[in-house]
């Protein structure tokens, strides 16, 4: 998502850039933006191929940007708007001189063996000097093509005045013609287009998977209006206007259901397996599928607004954090090149100038160190894993604040979760209706329904489904009021009926020495009484819960073999209820009846004795020990702007089931860090003995340094398919 604001003379621009692969682009950038007039500040996302960058307009504009990027050989446009050329034609120019360098390369390789078997049968028919012509210039147009896919970028750099990759590779390539060694400049030219070429699209496919996240919602939507339906880009649709989305399509834009009902299937926004029932009043998000019935949807916000424009922007934004892994990686890199490249210079001089050694050798030994020095390996190996985990946890409706976040959230020991909307439904139910006195249970439940009729208030709203579901006829009571805090009144035929809490029956001297035993047992259970009466007399208590969610349990037990070791409960309701809920789901702590600044106090403690800890919350109320914890951990952000802002980690959907898979892939992603950071350091190391031992040629290195770089790519690619 482009942002482009002006102030004043100050300016915000986001830019594409095409070309920038490896952290050696990026310093050709750097190096060229160094003193540049106007310039502000900028950042690179090597991953997202982005720049963002903030300057004075009055000195500076976009343009100059565009072309100070091009002098470091690479091509940017502002992100919003379209390249003036499709990049396809720079990737049908690369594959032309691959092909051409391969077949060269073929050809000369051919005439060599041709040439030394002729030679062995003393049947020549050429002499050996225009033979030797013909192999050389078959293998130079080899060298030629190969390099002209380096050239352009190692100019750009000598420009700059670096030694990247690009110009490592002409140094050895040139060196090797020199040496009179051609079949190995164009081994050498060629192995390392291909391997390139390889690399940026393996690459490529890690940048996508979060691109593939735009493709969910549909461009066009049918739109209803006084002249009937009609087809608008989705970007021309308001809010209030209302969709009309039939059976098996995809939902346009975020809205609320006018008319219609229908399962739509949520799994691409906020990762649910399960379709969810959709009905007038309902919200809907874009990208989401319905089911079988047709759907009015009016649109409450702009594509640029949407939920999911809005997980796509904050990925994106994830994608360019950087990780504690990464800043050390990049601090090693740059300590690491200089180190090699001076080796290198002392491998080409000091062997034939104080031991007598031969110079052709020796340079031979350096060119290949000079090769093997480029650590894009190494610099990559953490922000394509992290861009991979990222995008597979998108896809799945957790959304990771970035890569910093990942590796907190791998060395989490311990879990804090609340109670109310978290470990439990966050809807009170009826679970157990006690008559008193001649009345029927069904009595009681239809005059609590009837003066309850028309509240919203949650504990009202159960009852009214009990209701409901039990089939007992409710008729609307009269002069229903509030009391605030207690409960509410009301007449039902004829008579005055009181509902409430306890208090309440207190103050009208409605209890008796069996409601108070009744009210101590139904405490016990860890359930809320509302005690009802009829015509100045209690005639039953209606015991009301929230149930533990489904899956709770097994989602604990998950954590724990993750290596969790210790789950607390932190809620401020009553410490019978959170015992009841706690003994169900197994948890291994109960701290109840907390206010905010006690659950931050108790975030502190446990960190103390656990170490780093995650806190799980709605984001509302738990907003303190959310910021406080080392993981914050939101359910149900989907559609909540704060959850999604405020959080660390924003499940879309409210399924425990997906904390331990948030855990699970970090852990996983972690592991799969430290592999790519072994592979990269190891096989350099290596090489780097192999070359100064005279044991390792100029094409072995060309496969170290860009093989090591698709295998770390390719290992990373798997967190894209982590469960």
């Amino acid at each position: 998502m482009t942002t482009c604001t002006v102030c004043e003379l100050h300016a915000e621009s986001t830019f594409k850039i095409e070309g920038m692969d490896c952290r050696e682009e990026v310093a050709l950038i750097e190096r060229r933006f160094k003193n540049l007039p106007g310039l502000e500040d900028f950042s690179a996302d090597l991953m997202g191929q982005r720049l963002h960058v903030k300057y004075d307009a009055a000195k500076l504009s976009a343009s100059a940007i565009a072309g100070a990027v091009a002098d470091a050989g690479m091509r940017a446009w502002l992100e919003h708007e379209e390249p003036l050329a499709v990049s396809d034609a720079a990737g049908r120019r690369r594959a032309v001189l691959v092909w051409t360098s391969g077949l060269a390369l073929l050809a000369g390789l051919a005439l060599q063996l041709a040439h030394a078997s002729l030679l062995a049968s003393r049947s020549s028919l050429l002499n050996h000097a225009s033979e030797g012509w013909i192999e050389r210039g078959v293998l130079g147009v080899a060298v030629v093509a190969g390099a002209m896919l380096t050239a352009r970028k190692a100019v750009a750099a000598l420009r700059m005045r670096l030694l990247d990759i690009n110009v490592l590779m002409l140094v050895a390539a040139t060196g090797a013609v020199v040496l009179g060694q051609w079949a190995e400049a164009g081994s050498v030219v060629f192995l390392f287009a291909l391997a390139q070429t390889l690399e940026a699209r393996t690459l490529e496919r890690a940048r996508t998977a979060v691109r593939a996240l735009l493709d969910l919602a549909p461009t066009e939507a049918l739109v209803r209006g006084a002249g009937g339906d009609r087809r608008m880009d989705v970007e021309a649709v308001l809010p209030g206007m209302v969709l009309v989305v039939r059976p098996g399509e995809k939902i346009p834009l975020d809205g609320v259901v006018a008319a219609g009902e229908s399962e739509v299937n949520q799994a691409p926004v906020t990762g649910e397996s399960l379709p969810v029932e959709k009905i007038p009043g309902d919200g809907v998000f874009a990208g989401t599928i319905n089911g079988r019935g047709a759907l009015d949807i009016r649109v409450t916000h702009l594509r640029r607004d949407s939920t999911l424009a809005r997980i796509i922007h904050l990925v994106e934004r994830a994608q360019a954090q950087r990780a504690p892994a990464q800043t050390f990686v990049e601090r090693f890199a740059r300590v690491y090149t200089p180190a090699v490249l001076m080796l290198a210079v002392v491998l080409a001089v000091v062997p034939p100038l104080v031991f007598a050694g031969l110079w052709h050798t020796w340079i031979y030994r350096a060119l290949v160190l000079l090769v093997v020095s480029c650590p894009c390996a190494l610099v990559i190996s953490t922000p394509v894993s992290v861009v991979a985990a990222l995008a597979g946890a998108a896809r799945k409706g957790v959304l990771i604040k970035g890569g910093l976040h990942l590796e907190r959230a791998a060395r989490v020991r311990c879990v804090a979760f609340d109670k109310t909307g978290t470990l439990t439904r966050g809807t009170p139910q009826v679970v157990g209706v006690t008559a008193l006195g001649a009345v029927s249970p069904a009595e009681v439940v239809a005059v609590a329904a009837s003066v309850e009729h028309r509240s919203s208030h949650p504990i009202a709203r159960a009852i009214i489904d009990y209701a409901a579901a039990s089939h007992i006829a409710v008729a609307p009571g009269d002069d229903v009021r509030s009391l605030d805090g207690r409960g509410a009144q009301g007449h039902v035929s004829g008579a005055q009926v009181v509902l409430g809490n306890h208090r309440l029956f207190e103050e009208r001297r409605l209890c008796t020495p069996e409601i108070h035993d009744r009210l101590d047992e139904v405490s016990a259970r860890g359930r809320t009484p509302v005690l009802v009466a009829r015509g100045g007399e209690a005639v039953g208590i209606i015991e009301v819960a929230d149930e533990p969610r489904e899956g709770g349990r097994d989602a604990l037990q998950m954590l724990r073999r993750q290596g969790v070791v210790h789950i607390v409960m932190l809620t401020g309701d009553s410490s019978s209820t959170a015992r009841r809920i706690a003994a169900e789901l197994g948890v291994d702590e109960v701290r109840a009846e907390l206010l905010p600044d006690d659950k931050v106090k108790a975030v502190d403690e446990l960190r103390r004795r656990f170490g780093p800890v995650a806190m799980v919350g709605d984001g509302i109320n738990d907003a303190p020990a959310l910021a406080s914890a080392d993981v914050g951990i939101v359910m149900g952000a989907a559609g909540s702007d704060a959850a999604l802002e405020t959080a660390d980690v924003a499940l879309m959907a409210d399924e425990l089931l997906k904390i331990p898979y948030a855990l699970r892939l970090s852990r996983a992603t972690l592991r799969n860090i430290q592999a790519n950071l072994a592979i990269s350091i190891v096989l350099k190391l290596a090489f780097v003995a192999l070359a100064a031992a005279g044991m390792a040629t100029l094409w072995m290195a060309i496969v170290a340094d860009t093989g090591a770089s698709l295998i770390v790519i390719a290992n990373a690619l798997r967190l894209l398919r982590a469960d």
